[in-house]
């Protein structure tokens, strides 16, 4: 199986995560079942957000931070460029209305953090500004997201309320100070046990998933999202990151970023975290929503992924021909 999954280049965590919507919408938790997989769920996300928290290096933030500017451009590409373009693709004239919450919602999540890093590095980008760039972006989407969702969604229909905020607080932020206070007592543990790390934060999203469709699935999810809507969003998604990635790509030139900050500014500003805005949406929507809204998040996912993927391996071998031909000219 293994080695078919390889043979098919497909990504075995995004496989785990289409298993979990098969198998929500076969068997979602109800009654008491349903009352325990909510509950695990909030203890997955605080744990999911304890372990970045702990996992957040304060030696890379500070070696990274002296790029300012890249800092700046990036986080308004992740904040500002991507919102206002999520305005405009709710407003697509037929499409379901969760559906358009969720394309909105996408645009106003953080950066992703490993894929950033690990593609910056494949690239020959400027990986400590990377490192400090996407860490960044993760830790002001835990109050940028909320406010943003405020602003643009619920706070149209429902007012803001405070509820978002204290389940905020107590849920993610509250874990992630406590995760990082600790970093001194827990960082070695954290470093050396990476791989199971690693499976608890992907367990944690699957977990969340799960509940989420399940929930989705109970008020009627496949009755109102089609297999044409779905066909929708993901040319949509498609659109938005190709828009995206030439502005990217245009604005760290016209700022005069070295090639190796322009890099940072693709991988990091493009990107969309599905770790944090799983539990995101879990935290800021009623249950039965949060399957739909996640829909695009999926999606847009894995499309970064492998989207980025060939751009990385094309800028490595940009990196190794400039790097041969900057010794041939020394020698």
């Amino acid at each position: 199986m293994q080695s078919l999954v390889k043979r098919l280049n497909l990504d075995p965590y995004m496989l785990a995560l289409v298993s979990m919507v098969v198998l929500a919408s076969f068997f979602p938790a109800q009654g008491i079942w349903a009352q325990i997989a909510d509950r695990a769920t909030d203890v997955a996300i605080a744990l999911l957000f304890f372990l970045h928290g702990a996992k957040l290096s304060r030696e890379a933030v500070i070696a990274g931070a002296k790029a300012w500017k890249l800092h700046l451009a990036t986080m308004a590409i992740t904040f500002v460029l991507f919102p206002i373009l999520g305005l405009g693709l709710r407003a697509i004239p037929g499409l379901d209305a969760n559906l358009g919450t969720g394309l909105l919602f996408l645009t106003l999540l953080p950066s992703t953090v490993q894929s950033s890093i690990a593609f910056t590095a494949i690239a020959g980008g400027n990986v400590a500004a990377a490192v400090c760039g996407a860490s960044f972006s993760n830790l002001a989407g835990i109050f940028v997201t909320p406010l943003l969702t405020a602003l643009f969604i619920t706070g149209q229909s429902q007012g803001i309320s405070a509820d978002p905020v204290i389940a905020i607080a107590s849920q993610l932020l509250l874990p992630f100070v406590a995760g990082h206070l600790l970093r001194p007592v827990i960082g070695g543990f954290v470093t050396r046990h990476k791989k199971m790390v690693g499976y608890v934060d992907r367990g944690s999203i699957l977990l969340v998933v799960y509940t989420a469709f399940g929930a989705a699935v109970l008020d009627g999810l496949w009755q109102t999202v089609t297999l044409g809507e779905l066909a929708l969003i993901v040319v949509i998604a498609l659109a938005l990151l190709a828009v995206v990635m030439t502005a990217t790509n245009l604005l760290g030139r016209a700022m005069g970023f070295a090639r190796e900050d322009r890099i940072v500014m693709l991988f990091c500003g493009s990107k969309k975290s599905l770790a944090s805005g799983v539990p995101l949406a879990g935290v800021l929507f009623p249950a039965a929503q949060v399957g739909v809204v996640i829909l695009p998040v999926m999606f847009f996912h894995q499309i970064q992924l492998m989207v980025c993927a060939v751009l990385a391996r094309r800028y490595a071998a940009e990196s190794a021909e400039l790097e041969a031909k900057g010794e041939a000219a020394s020698a």
